[in-house]
């Protein structure tokens, strides 16, 4: 004879004045406490890396000057590039390079821009490389 087998065949009780809870109610109470609300996102925000922006020698400038003006020669062709490109990190001290290419449409010398076919714009002092496909 079993442990419970006097009790095992019993209808399950059920109160008569609290109602029976819901499931998402039964497990909310298991879910995970934050004491301090925001402290996780803080702590992933510090670990995030961020690169610090490399400033260009004379001679870089000067290349990436006489890209832009071979570029600006050609604008009616449209010329398809590929430009790295550093852009600031709205959070932190530092910021990311990233790639992108299109054709370009205009170099505004106003704003300091390239401007492409598909309204992107880059800003000139932002741009470590440019590579003429």
């Amino acid at each position: 004879m079993g442990a419970y087998d006097d009790i095992i065949n019993y209808p399950h009780h059920q109160s008569k004045t609290h109602s029976k809870m819901s499931l998402y109610d039964r497990s909310a109470q298991f879910a995970p406490f934050a004491a301090l609300s925001g402290y996780g996102e803080a702590i992933n925000e510090t670990g995030r890396y961020v690169d610090q922006k490399r400033e260009l020698d004379e001679s870089e400038k000067e290349e990436i000057s006489m890209i832009l003006n071979n570029i600006n020669n050609s604008i009616k062709d449209n010329p398809k590039i590929t430009v790295i490109y550093f852009v600031k990190d709205k959070k932190k001290n530092g910021g990311s390079y990233l790639s992108y290419i299109g054709q370009v449409k205009r170099i505004d010398l106003d704003n300091r821009q390239v401007v492409f076919l598909d309204k992107k714009k880059i800003n000139i002092e932002d741009i470590t490389s440019i590579i003429l496909n």
